[in-house]
């Protein structure tokens, strides 16, 4: 039987550090810092933290938390043990973008693609973008077959760009968005040459929005601690 995607639960917050965090000494500025992300690690199964400030102004710090299941009580769990992380530090980490939602079997093709994201692989790519995603009601009245007509030929872009990994997470009545994707990539200037070469696809007709988008630097806990000073 092909492998299928799994479900899980995937989050994704950008973080912007307050004026009262600065007005700190370093060494409490450190104790926030560690603080937080300790909390965080032990409420959910994997946490990577990517850099946004210098490359976009609406957040400093961009974290991407995921639940190895997707269950009601593993969700619940998932959001109860965010939400305390987060609360000691409320002061000091302003919240200012949420995107959430849970991976499914693509209705698309028969099996797992070779080029999806996993979530809790110990090693990242340097570069992580995320962005909402949502269709056109026209799409939603196409039948099945013409559907995956169109997005054959949006899938034969992907896969020609075999370094570009991607995850794309079901939001449906969740958040205002249906989709949310993220791409890991080594090389930002290829992730261009992909999503430029993907407008040029017809179904890109269908796109209702897929913005605010977000690309962020991959910072391993050493350096994302010590980012911050």
């Amino acid at each position: 039987m092909a492998e299928q995607t799994p479900e899980t639960l995937n989050h994704f917050a950008s973080l912007s550090f307050t004026e009262d965090y600065w007005k700190l000494p370093q060494e409490s500025r450190c104790e926030v810092r560690e603080g937080f992300l300790s909390r965080l690690r032990k409420s959910v199964d994997a946490v990577h933290l990517y850099q946004l400030a210098a490359l976009e102004s609406r957040g400093d710090l961009l974290t991407w938390t995921a639940s190895a299941s997707a269950s009601p009580e593993s969700s619940r769990g998932f959001f109860a043990g965010w939400a305390s992380a987060l609360a000691p530090a409320r002061r000091y980490l302003r919240s200012s973008d949420v995107l959430w939602g849970y991976t499914r079997p693509s209705q698309y093709t028969k099996s797992r693609s070779t080029q999806e994201l996993d979530p809790f692989a110990p090693n990242r790519e340097p570069y992580l973008i995320v962005y909402p995603f949502v269709k056109t009601p026209e799409w939603y009245l196409l039948d099945r077959e013409k559907r995956g007509e169109l997005m054959a030929g949006h899938i034969k872009t992907g896969t020609q760009y075999k370094d570009i990994t991607q995850l794309l997470v079901y939001c449906f009545g969740l958040q205002d968005q249906e989709f949310i994707v993220a791409y890991e990539t080594e090389d930002m200037r290829r992730f261009l040459a992909l999503v430029q070469e993907l407008r040029s696809t017809e179904v890109r007709v269908y796109t209702a929005r897929d913005w605010p988008l977000h690309a962020g630097v991959y910072q391993p806990d050493a350096e994302a601690l010590a980012a911050w000073l």
